[in-house]
């Protein structure tokens, strides 16, 4: 066997291995932004503050997102599930008990402060940027009240619950729980207590499974 055989034998040598995929870059990044966001406010944050601090070149998260307010809209997104756990499985437990699940009543502390300290940002600034509330609307709000419209309407296709309209079921619900927490920047005021607010939103869900006739 002459020497161009024994080449042709040698297995072929991979390229230099990739560092990260473009959605694992997206999803880091996506999640230094929010905590940029949180920590210089809006009107403070540069997308090169973000780069910078992510680890990455601007070009590299120009190439991802082309501006701050569309950085923003993704950092809402990911916020979502924040404030909705869902879309999630079925679950073989009572109504009441998976919609606490899903609006995690029981979130700690700490993640609870994270989640207010982010729609702060958005109220703080909306009069200086309006385009925030739109964004949070968008990509908020309205996505996770679509969300659970659909879970609540599953639900009553398996005949677990009566509901005629589980769009307005899903405003409805979403109404008595977060405005039951108050108001991210007048939460102390509006529940000195957390024990109280905690009693509250379980109080909550649980008039609302009797309403819908939960099963």
């Amino acid at each position: 066997m002459d020497i161009a055989d024994e080449r042709a034998e040698e297995p072929r040598r991979r390229g230099r291995p990739k560092v990260s995929s473009d959605e694992d870059k997206r999803t880091h990044i996506v999640e230094v932004a929010r905590r940029v966001f949180v920590k210089y406010g809006y009107a403070g944050s540069t997308t090169a503050v973000v780069a910078s601090e992510a680890g990455v070149s601007k070009q590299t998260l120009y190439k991802l997102f082309q501006s701050k307010e569309e950085l923003l809209a993704a950092v809402v997104g990911a916020h979502r599930r924040l404030m909705l756990d869902l879309p999630r499985p079925a679950e073989d437990i009572p109504i009441a008990e998976s919609l606490e699940r899903i609006f995690m009543i029981d979130m700690d502390e700490d993640l609870d402060a994270e989640r207010a300290g982010f729609l702060q940002l958005v109220f703080r600034e909306a009069a200086q940027f309006p385009e925030l509330i739109d964004i949070l609307q968008r990509e908020g709000i309205l996505a996770s009240r679509q969300h659970l419209a659909d879970w609540l309407s599953d639900r009553r296709a398996e005949g677990r619950l009566s509901l005629d309209d589980p769009e307005s079921g899903a405003r409805m619900l979403m109404d008595m729980i977060f405005g039951g927490m108050g108001p991210p920047e007048g939460r102390v005021q509006a529940w000195p207590d957390r024990r109280l607010m905690l009693a509250h939103l379980h109080r909550c869900i649980a008039i609302f499974a009797v309403g819908i006739g939960a099963a």
